[in-house]
């Protein structure tokens, strides 16, 4: 007898309807089942830089990403980055950054499950997201690249700017908190009905 595996139900799952119909200024979407891997690391170390070795980048500095490639990389903290990779590709990742750190002194955990991400675009997603978070985001101050631990309508998240000309950001959000996060997004775009931003 086999035993099927449990289906996996994304945090926003039923949201993309809602999502729809909302103003032409901004679009949402839930990027669903990202690999989210914790590194620790010294940032001068050789775990360090061995991990910037297999994944063909430089790690960012305070407040800034690496989005270019298909392995993203965030700054989280001190000494501390968030890589997102491609849905399902958390074990192979694993297994290669310890086989690359090796004995040094650096920590790798996958916490995927933890948040999920939303993907904002459009000329409305700044005005919107300054209805509740606290943040400059002109682009003269949160320009492209740059990623901000921050509360959004009294919730933690991370957002990244990823283009600027078209605005595009992510906010990371902690998997319990994503429905609140959307109905907040719904709830303060309502007045924008009738704006293409």
């Amino acid at each position: 007898m086999t035993v099927d595996a449990p289906a996996r139900v994304s945090p926003l799952s039923g949201w993309q309807d809602t999502f729809a119909r909302l103003p032409v200024g901004i679009q949402v979407q839930e990027l669903c089942f990202l690999t989210q891997i914790t590194l620790r690391a010294n940032a001068e170390g050789p775990a360090a830089r061995a991990v910037e070795s297999l994944l063909g980048l430089r790690l960012p500095a305070a407040s800034r990403a690496e989005m270019s490639g298909e392995i993203k990389a965030l700054w989280m903290g001190p000494d501390e980055w968030l890589l997102i990779a491609p849905a399902d590709t958390g074990a192979t990742l694993l297994m290669e950054l310890r086989s690359a750190i090796g004995e040094e002194f650096a920590t790798v955990t996958d916490v995927s499950a933890q948040r999920t991400v939303l993907s904002l675009s459009g000329n409305l997603t700044r005005r919107i997201l300054a209805h509740g978070c606290a943040l400059d985001l002109d682009p003269r101050v949160a320009p492209v690249g740059a990623c901000y631990t921050t509360l959004l309508a009294q919730t933690g998240i991370t957002l990244v700017v990823l283009a600027e000309a078209a605005p595009s950001m992510w906010l990371l959000v902690s998997s319990s908190f994503a429905p609140y996060t959307a109905t907040w997004l719904v709830d303060a775009s309502t007045e924008y009905g009738g704006e293409t931003g």
